[in-house]
């Protein structure tokens, strides 16, 4: 029998401030992802408010085993989420949620407790 890894639950989010289960720093951004999390660096992948989420963003949290991922568009919600971005999703049989910040979180701590989930959240505008 093949053991999941679980998703670390984000413990705090504040405006520019994420603070995540096992990690002693807290983030500006965040990737969250069955065993583990890290910095959501936008500059890897060149991510802006527009057009938005890419699928660059997303594969990292698919290849680590999320069935489900949570997008969060940003507490103003002024980030945008391509609709490639959804087809990759989609394609790769993962199910998908968008949702402001603070819902976002709260339903990926959710997901968290029952099923491999990934998410993507931004702790700005």
């Amino acid at each position: 029998m093949i053991t999941k890894k679980a998703s670390p639950k984000v413990t705090r989010i504040a405006w520019g401030s994420i603070s995540i289960e096992g990690m002693r720093d807290r983030l500006k951004d965040a990737k969250l992802y069955p065993g583990g999390a890290r910095e959501w660096d936008w500059r890897e992948t060149g991510t802006r408010h527009t057009p938005g989420i890419q699928p660059t963003d997303v594969a990292e949290l698919v290849e680590r085993g999320a069935e489900a991922v949570v997008l969060s568009r940003g507490m103003d919600g002024l980030l945008q989420v391509m609709p490639e971005t959804l087809t990759y999703l989609k394609d790769n049989k993962v199910v998908v949620h968008i949702l402001m910040t603070n819902e976002a979180v709260s339903l990926y701590n959710r997901l968290a407790d029952r099923e491999p989930v990934g998410a993507l959240i931004h702790s700005t505008c």
